[in-house]
């Protein structure tokens, strides 16, 4: 017979609760961090309420039992056991965690200590945009960014090219839009459904947006559809989970898909991708490249997020299967094994840390930056909200050697202030100019931030 247990651990001290404003020594050391296994940020206001107090006088004592018994259970009962079938029970304890930096201003004073290698020069490019997403910069170095919140394509221009754009216009007004890429002069824009293309006139405004299609598939916990056009002139749209971890009953979920140029023919290019937001083609190999969101909830430092080289017809392990052919205890797989799952999973090229939230992710192809970043990627990562301290909250560069990754490294980094209890910037979008310069959206603070060489 199997006992089941859920357990809360909890951590008190002879003085009594408080917020911000009493007595807080019993809080954990960063502010909104957890010392429970499982833990939600609530209220910070004081619990002196006699009531309150009788409430938590019951959970110390419910607590204490609960010790007491599992201390009687052999020492290895929540040994992780994830059998092949459900003919055995499956077991696993994950201790999860909510913290999530307090956002402060981006400051003259913040953004001159933030970090690059040496040689380079960072700076706002243009601010007090509500909600910059993703971004692209068409050939003449113009630069359209989906501002999602207002729903608008804002065109931005570095006319005099001292690194800050003095031209800012809205050029279309589309809801939900999230991501472009470009065409034969053409401007695609996608929204969590649909699909649209504007002709780029010279000076950077747009023709009328023309839909191509409203049948992409509904959203959920992922919502946001970004979009590629591919070096054999196919377009690909990336579709994420409606989950944190379930078994999907639209195959089009957890996908990327794959589009004739006019929208038109619309199927499963890769799947069991949870949330490839990012991805981009190798400037030599062709080789298409995509860092996956992996899935929340399994602890600190799993599951890794992930780097996958997506090749048509491949299954990447989602939900069953995550980093290098490790089990999710849950959901269980019904109409297979674990095994059978890992046999045909595509495991990752290269793993970052869990929770990062990877974002954008473009190859550099520009001539500005020294030789040797040419065929390297930068990736984007927003930052975590569910681990105890933070991952992410950067941008990396990942070295590629004969058309393979071999490693992350910091590129923009600083973000985090504070003894990292806050930030003042989430990098999500990634587009590198005409001149080989690269962009940054933060979509927290509303900043494009350039960095260039020299």
């Amino acid at each position: 017979m199997y006992l089941v247990w859920l357990s809360i651990y909890v951590f008190v001290t002879a003085r009594p609760f408080g917020g911000v404003t009493g007595s807080d020594d019993w809080l954990p050391q960063r502010q909104g961090q957890s010392r429970y296994g499982i833990f939600l940020v609530g209220s910070n206001q004081s619990t002196k309420h006699p009531v309150m107090k009788k409430v938590i006088q019951s959970f110390i004592l419910l607590a204490a039992v609960s010790a007491l018994v599992v201390a009687c259970v052999d020492d290895d009962f929540w040994e992780t056991f994830v059998p092949e079938t459900s003919d055995d029970p499956t077991q696993s304890e994950k201790n999860t965690f909510v913290f999530i930096p307090a956002l402060v201003e981006a400051t003259d004073d913040r953004v001159a200590q933030l970090r690059v290698p040496a040689g380079f020069q960072v700076q706002k490019f243009a601010e007090d945009i509500e909600e910059p997403r993703m971004i692209v910069a068409n050939p003449e170095g113009q630069v359209y960014v989906a501002n999602r919140k207002a729903g608008q394509v804002l065109l931005l221009e570095d006319a005099d090219g001292d690194g800050r754009a003095e031209r800012k216009e809205v050029v279309a007004e589309i809801a939900g839009i999230h991501d472009f890429t470009l065409h034969d002069g053409m401007l695609y824009m996608v929204t969590l459904k649909e699909l649209y293309t504007a002709e780029m006139n010279g000076d950077g405004t747009l023709g009328t947006p023309t839909l191509l299609t409203d049948q992409l598939p509904d959203g959920g916990q992922h919502p946001n559809r970004t979009i590629g056009m591919g070096p054999d002139g196919m377009l690909y749209i990336s579709v994420g989970s409606t989950c944190n971890a379930c078994a999907e009953p639209n195959e089009l979920h957890a996908t990327l898909l794959r589009a004739n140029a006019d929208g038109s023919d619309i199927r499963v290019y890769a799947k069991g991708l949870r949330n490839t937001i990012g991805f981009d083609w190798h400037p030599v190999t062709e080789d298409l490249w995509g860092m996956d969101h992996n899935i929340d909830m399994l602890g600190d430092n799993e599951p890794h997020e992930e780097l996958n080289q997506i090749s048509e017809g491949a299954f990447y392990g989602w939900p069953y299967i995550y980093d290098d052919g490790k089990y999710n205890p849950h959901p269980r797989p019904k109409d297979m094994t674990y095994a059978e799952y890992r046999e045909m999973t595509e495991v990752p090229s290269l793993m970052y840390d869990a929770h990062a939230a990877p974002m954008d992710m473009v190859f550099y192809e520009g001539d500005q930056f020294p030789a040797d970043y040419q065929g390297d990627a930068f990736v984007a990562f927003r930052g975590s909200w569910n681990r105890s301290s933070p991952a992410g909250y950067k941008v990396c560069r990942v070295r590629f050697e004969e058309g393979r990754p071999t490693a992350f490294e910091d590129f923009l980094s600083g973000f985090l202030v504070d003894d990292d209890r806050s930030h003042f910037g989430r990098p999500v979008g990634l587009t590198v100019r005409p001149d080989g310069s690269l962009l940054v959206s933060d979509d927290t603070n509303g900043v494009i931030y350039l960095v260039r060489y020299p």
